[in-house]
């Protein structure tokens, strides 16, 4: 597959009898995505789906929500 400019790439998957889509090599590779890694759907009516690993978003709710201007009391 030809790599469009910008960063941007395009796989395609099948939706398996059980609902399960299996993610193409590259795009496992590209992402750092393991066997056994969570990954997080977020969906939007509109938009449609969008795949995040799960560190990511847990790195990302730890900047919003952590400790971020917040004193620890001791």
């Amino acid at each position: 597959m030809r790599e469009p400019k910008g960063g941007k790439h395009a796989w395609t998957a099948k939706v398996g009898e059980k609902g399960q889509i299996v993610i193409p090599k590259e795009a496992r590779e590209m992402f750092g995505i393991d066997p056994g890694d969570t990954l997080l759907l977020l969906g939007d009516e509109a938009q449609g789906i969008a795949i995040v690993k799960g560190d990511m978003f847990t790195e990302l709710a730890n900047k919003v929500f952590g400790t971020q201007g917040r004193e620890e009391k001791g």
